[in-house]
């Protein structure tokens, strides 16, 4: 293949996104080329050759690249046929660019995504690849996530238009074709197909529930004849229970029956029952009166006695004056002698509480005392704890580095490194790459161990971690740290496959010192790496001693010095004006990267047997000061007998004072004798008498007064009956005369006296007491009633019913009614209502789940389907604009070369038909099929359908192969710049392939031009601006 020119100017009015667009295309042993490779640029690309040199070549490897099958292409029927003649595979590689917001999992591609076909005559296979060339994904699924996030249709013209393609739409005069182009183009045959296949679905599902709601219509039906059947029952049990009812009232209703005939059995029997004499007033009136002078009398009484007993109370209380009149004289001659005792007891218990005062003074002394020197053994106890506590630490150090003696591993993490270690062994084949650590293990020091503590402080901490090459495998190494029992392990991602660092001189520090990535030395090229792009080692320097360390920190200003250590562990930086000096880490005390750990073990027995003898020591120290605090405890425990004795002296001195004391008082004041104390007691007793009958008195008066109103009452009544029974004294008189009367029809009474006895005698009397007789039996027959009454139900039961309303004839035809139509609707329905309740539940609730979730296929049934007819809606809507569109883009670029047209689309009937008018034409005949134009008005008019087509499609780049096919020079500079013109202000990716010279484009291109495919090779492309 011959040269190459590629034209680049910037668009500063673009700011699209570049992710998607093509950078690289290279082929291998694919159609006739051998080795190709092409590099594009971001806007225009136009591939020129000759006829033959394999241009269109180019464009079927995209189409295989992005899973176009040989058949779509139109240029093979089998991928094997694409390898070249007399090679055994064919290798296709897409090199896309993935920067911007619509880049493609920039995490794991990185800036560019690499798509590799290689295709052998058995097998085919794709593999993606990041921008190191790393093998990311060789699933079809992931190129076609791929595809379809940079929204790739190779099978869309309007992305690749191939020659075939173009060919046959120039040549087809077809409308149903240019239809079927255009729908396809626009992807509204995509959107159609899904919509159709959508409504085809649901409808299968709408078939699907109306059968499955067919399905429960029987179930329903058995529902309802139940529900019938249970109601039903349900009236046999209300005719049931009243049955029970007319029971209970009909068993009461013989007892209310009885209690009625009593009743008028009682009112026969009982009349004469309302004469009471009335005599008693008189009687009560007498003992009222009888009452209240015995009261009186009583009073008199009382009141006499106390008098009595004032008089005795004043006698008394003359003979105490007397006696303490004479008392008083003979206590004048003691008061002297008791006044003297009193002053040598006084003295006494001052002398013994100066003494208590000098003990309670010496017992504070001592307790002092005794106080400063427990807290001295304390101090000595804690400081024996600290000598133990540090003999133990150094024990422990010295095993540590005996057992890193023995195994060098377990300097970096101790046992458990070492389980770690067995766990990565065991499940190593699931590592990608093994990883590398401890660190420290992999490390050794170059000039013995001087730097051995510098070291240590300044990378101690990634001594124990683990190396891994990526995330994968990080996750691995930290389920085997679990296994382990190894928490908090530090692992560190890095690249196994990169080299080891070369470090330019003058990013060093420019000193004479060592650096610590000098002093370290390891076989693993990666441990080194890490060393210095994870903790900076190649910027850290080692110094000897404290004062050249502040020299080289402070004082040089060294370029590229981050931190210095000195070789006992002081770490020195500054950070700006501030500078800082950290002390060694006291957990460092050797460093672990040591050749040998002999005289570290032995200064460390050296230094354990110093702890030891000071520990003696303080220990000897501790047993005299508690010998001390055993002496002080005995002398304070024989001051405090002392002054407890001290204490007791004085308060018997000080009860013994008191006790004088008090009785010198008592003894000053008159006293009264033994006599005058019984007249006091003598007098109080009289006068508790006093008050006792006082009360009683007050008693008395109170039940006189309550008499007199009494007998008050009963005198008034008295008057009232002695006037009523005057009137009838006057009845009586009047009643006395007409007696001689009534005596003298005595005689003839007497007869008819006779006779009426008799008839008393032999039929009034035995009806009485016949009526008698049968009361007794009711009565009988009652409780015998009411006991049998109560054994069918209580009588509130019959009361919270409503009570009995009819007699027991009544209630008993009403309850034979009732038996009869219980047993006739029995007969009906043998099974049990329980038995068919539970039924129908069971029924009802199974029935109850298939329709609620029938019914919400339903409901999502009926979402999907106005969804559907929305986007059936917006569909149509959508194309109808599509068609508009296409009409104005398609004339707007026929008016380029003067030209006119019209397409009309109609989606009823699926054909599309161009209009193009000549301006040469001057008949105004209107050209209805493009096969009636000329070579180059065909293919003018084409390109311009087809641009009107891309500005309605999406790609991040888009490829024509021989647009200009059958166009003349003029036609060919007018298609040019209309391509040219669209493309950039398009925005996208164009890759142009033309058999043509288009050298006549005054615009800015990128152009690679190709020969015959059997020269197999091309130039680099030059850069230069026009």
């Amino acid at each position: 293949m011959g040269d190459s020119r590629v034209f680049t100017q910037p668009l500063s009015a673009s700011h699209r996104s570049s992710a998607g667009i093509i950078l690289k295309i290279r082929l291998e042993n694919f159609m006739c080329h051998s080795s190709l490779q092409i590099e594009l640029g971001e806007w225009l690309n136009f591939v020129t050759g000759q006829n033959g040199s394999g241009k269109s070549a180019i464009l079927t490897a995209l189409c295989v690249a992005f899973g176009s099958r040989a058949k779509e292409t139109q240029r093979a029927t089998t991928l094997k046929e694409f390898i070249k003649t007399g090679c055994s595979y064919a290798v296709i590689q897409v090199e896309i660019k993935n920067e911007g917001e619509d880049a493609f999992k920039p995490e794991i591609y990185g800036d560019v995504i690499i798509v590799e076909r290689r295709i052998s005559v058995s097998t085919s296979s794709t593999v993606l690849k990041d921008h190191q060339g790393k093998r990311v994904a060789n699933r079809k699924e992931d190129l076609h996530e791929l595809v379809e996030h940079f929204n790739i249709d190779v099978e869309n013209p309007c992305v690749i238009m191939s020659q075939d393609k173009s060919r046959e739409f120039l040549h087809s005069g077809n409308d149903k074709d240019k239809f079927k182009f255009f729908f396809k183009a626009t992807l509204l045959q995509q959107v159609n197909d899904l919509l159709v296949n959508i409504g085809t679905r649901l409808d299968s599902a709408n078939t699907l529930v109306e059968e499955l709601e067919k399905s429960i219509e029987p179930i329903l039906k058995e529902l309802n004849e139940l529900q019938v059947k249970i109601r039903n029952m349900e009236h046999v049990e209300e005719i049931s229970q009243q049955v029970q009812q007319l029971k209970k009232k009909l068993a009461w209703s013989w007892v209310y029956d009885v209690d009625r005939q009593l009743q008028e059995q009682s009112a026969k029997i009982e009349k004469l029952k309302d004469r009471i004499p009335t005599c008693q007033a008189r009687i009560d009136r007498q003992l009222a009166t009888k009452e209240r002078l015995e009261l009186e009398e009583e009073h008199c009484r009382k009141t006499n006695k106390i008098q009595k007993m004032v008089n005795l109370v004043r006698r008394l209380d003359q003979q105490v004056h007397e006696v303490h009149e004479q008392d008083l004289k003979n206590s004048q001659a003691e008061e002297s002698e008791i006044k003297e005792m009193l002053k040598g007891l006084q003295d006494e218990l001052d002398t013994t509480n100066l003494i208590l005062s000098r003990l309670k003074e010496e017992e504070s002394a001592l307790s002092a005392s005794l106080s400063i020197k427990m807290d001295e053994i304390r101090k000595i106890s804690d400081e024996i704890d600290d000598y133990e506590r540090k003999h133990r630490e150094n024990y422990s150090y010295i095993c540590e580095l005996q057992q890193h003696q023995t195994n060098k591993v377990t300097a970096f993490g101790g046992d458990r490194v070492i389980q770690l270690l067995r766990a990565i062994e065991r499940h190593h084949q699931r590592f990608k790459r093994p990883p590398i650590g401890p660190i420290g293990a992999h490390l050794t020091l170059v000039n013995g161990d001087i730097w051995a503590i510098a070291v240590e402080n300044a990378i101690g901490k990634m001594l124990n971690a683990f190396i891994v090459t990526d995330h994968k495998d990080s996750l691995l190494l930290r389920g085997c740290a679990r296994e382990a029992n190894y928490n908090h392990l530090q692992i560190i991602i890095y690249d196994f496959s990169r080299p080891r660092l070369n470090i330019p001189y003058h990013m060093l520090p420019q000193t004479q010192h060592p650096t610590l990535i000098s002093a370290l030395h390891s076989d693993n090229p990666t441990v080194m790496n890490v060393l210095v792009d994870m903790g900076n080692a190649e910027r850290q320097v080692l110094v000897r001693d404290y004062e050249v360390g502040k020299t080289v920190a402070f004082d040089q200003r060294i370029p590229n010095l981050k931190e210095v250590y000195t070789s006992d562990g002081y770490r020195m930086f500054s950070r700006g004006s501030v500078q800082t000096i950290l002390p060694p880490n006291k957990k460092a005390r050797t460093g672990r990267l040591c050749s040998s750990f002999d005289s570290q073990i032995k200064d460390l027995e050296r230094y354990a047997l110093d702890i030891q003898e000071h520990g003696q020591e303080v220990k000897r120290k501790k047993s005299n000061a508690e010998e001390e605090l055993q002496d002080l405890q005995d002398k304070l425990q024989s001051i405090k007998r002392r002054r407890l004795n001290a204490e007791r002296d004085v308060m018997s001195k000080k009860l013994r004072f008191q006790d004088v004391k008090n009785s010198y008082v008592a003894e000053s004041n008159p006293a009264p004798a033994s006599s005058v104390d019984e007249l006091h007691h003598e007098i109080s007793k009289v006068q508790a008498e006093i008050r006792e009958k006082e009360i009683l008195l007050e008693d008395f008066q109170l039940r006189m007064s309550k008499a007199d109103a009494k007998a008050n009452d009963l005198k008034l009544s008295f008057e009232n009956l002695c006037e009523s029974a005057k009137v009838e004294i006057d009845a009586y008189e009047a009643a006395e005369n007409e007696l001689v009367v009534i005596e003298q029809e005595l005689c003839s009474a007497e007869t008819e006296k006779t006779h009426y006895e008799g008839i008393m005698n032999n039929k009034v009397l035995p009806d009485i007491k016949e009526a008698e007789t049968q009361y007794q039996e009711l009565e009988h027959n009652r409780k015998e009633s009411c006991r049998k009454a109560s054994i069918i139900c209580p009588e509130s039961e019959i009361e919270a019913l409503g009570g009995c309303k009819g007699t027991p004839e009544q209630l008993s035809a009403q309850l034979n009614r009732l038996n009869q139509r219980l047993q006739s609707e029995s007969q009906r329905y043998a099974e049990p209502i329980e038995d068919l309740r539970m039924i129908y539940d069971k029924k009802e609730r199974r029935i109850l789940r298939k329709q609620q979730t029938y019914e919400a296929f339903r409901d999502k049934l009926n979402a999907c389907k106005e969804a559907l007819d929305l986007r059936w809606s917006k569909f149509q809507r959508n194309a109808t604009l599509l068609k508009r569109q296409l009409t104005w883009q398609f004339n707007a670029h026929l008016r380029k070369k003067g030209i006119s047209g019209h397409i009309k689309v109609s989606y009823e009937e699926k054909t599309l038909s161009v209009e193009v008018k000549m301006p040469q034409d001057a008949s105004n005949n209107i050209v209805r099929d493009t096969r009636g134009l000329s070579g180059g008005e065909r293919s003018f008019s084409t390109l311009c359908f087809a641009l009107a087509l891309h500005e309605m499609t999406e790609s991040p780049f888009r490829a024509m192969d021989e647009f200009d096919v059958f166009m003349d020079a003029v036609s060919r500079k007018i298609s040019l710049d209309t391509l040219v013109n669209f493309a950039l202000a398009q925005g996208s990716q164009w890759i142009f392939i033309t058999p043509h010279d288009i050298s006549v484009v005054y615009f800015t291109l990128n152009t690679t031009k190709l020969e015959s495919a059997k020269n197999g090779r091309m130039h680099q492309p030059r850069n230069f601006l026009v």
